[in-house]
């Protein structure tokens, strides 16, 4: 996975019951929840800019693209730890990159990235990221 020069976070979860399909293993879809969850904590936890100042301003991120690259399968009780960073932000968004290790194996379960834009919650469409918003992200 390419590095980046900002900071790089780290989330804990448990996998639960309900993430589990017919193979008795995560469903793919669920990596999907545990990397947008660890930004929604991340956002809060150390960018001091939660997902509710975004909507309360008006704003929003939505993902565009997502890359996830599945490597070994998780089950349930797995405690999993979902690292993720801003791999690069600019005005017309950012690529957040993300791996989740699992913890009983101390092995990568899965790795990517995701490319996320910004809306206005207003209009429904795309807008610029502002300067202010990339400096909170940019640690």
């Amino acid at each position: 996975m390419e590095k980046s020069e900002y900071s790089i976070f780290e989330s804990e979860l448990k996998v639960r019951p309900d993430d589990i399909d017919m193979f008795q293993h995560v469903h793919n879809s669920k990596y999907f929840d545990y990397v947008l969850a660890a930004r929604y904590d991340q956002m809060e936890q150390f960018y001091k800019m939660p997902m509710e100042s975004f909507l309360e301003s008006g704003f929003g991120w939505v993902v565009r693209t997502a890359h996830v690259d599945f490597k070994r399968p998780l089950i349930l009780g797995d405690i999993i730890a979902v690292r993720t960073g801003i791999l690069t932000i600019n005005e017309k968004g950012c690529r957040v990159q993300f791996e989740i290790e699992n913890k009983r194996t101390g092995k990568i379960a899965s790795d990517g990235w995701f490319d996320y834009v910004m809306i206005d919650t207003n209009t429904g469409k795309g807008c610029k990221v502002n300067e202010e918003m990339i400096q909170a992200y940019s640690i």
